[in-house]
């Protein structure tokens, strides 16, 4: 049986949910565009079923940040996936600041286990540093998901390196989530 991925591609369009912004990029275009090429991989795969958060550039859930959090993690929970993966794009005051890092609830954790590998993967694929993998118990959408989920920060938008690899090549980021996703699964 295949196995359930729910791609939930971070922010909405437009306010209310709407991302960072940093180097003429908006973060809910960048994550929509990564999602997109991710989801084309898994579904190339016959291991994998997908569903998207966002299936068009306009999609846009909930009428508040609150309420767009929840239509993610019910839209994955009455999905019954087996995997939740929230993608973002960090930002900071440091322009400096770069790399890929991801959270999951708890750790150890299956969830845990999976974010390592992306973020092992993503750093491989793109070149970029390796953050590591943290815990975020905090995080509605690693609270409320009935199965394992990660939240993957793949670049900062704030940085002029990581924005432009972003912008210029959303299926390197993509493949490195992928990669990373198969290791995991073995």
């Amino acid at each position: 049986m295949a196995t359930k991925i729910y791609i939930d591609q971070g922010h909405n369009p437009e306010n209310p949910n709407a991302g960072a912004e940093g180097n003429g990029l908006r973060e809910q275009t960048v994550t929509y565009r990564v999602g997109q090429e991710l989801a084309e991989l898994l579904r190339a795969d016959p291991d994998f079923e997908v569903r998207l958060s966002r299936p068009t550039p306009t999609t846009a859930l909930g009428t508040s940040n609150s309420t767009s959090l929840q239509a993610r993690v019910n839209d994955a929970n009455a999905w019954g996936a087996d995997y939740f993966i929230s993608i973002h794009t960090n930002a900071s005051d440091n322009p400096d600041a770069s790399g890929v890092e991801a959270f999951s609830y708890t750790r150890p954790s299956r969830a845990f286990s999976l974010g390592e590998a992306i973020v092992e993967q993503l750093a491989a694929s793109t070149g970029l540093r390796d953050r590591g993998m943290k815990v975020r118990p905090g995080l509605y959408v690693l609270r409320r998901t009935n199965m394992p989920a990660v939240l993957v920060e793949i670049g900062f938008i704030s940085n002029p390196a990581d924005a432009a690899l972003m912008d210029s090549n959303p299926q390197l980021f993509a493949r490195g989530i992928y990669n990373g996703i198969v290791e995991y699964l073995g």
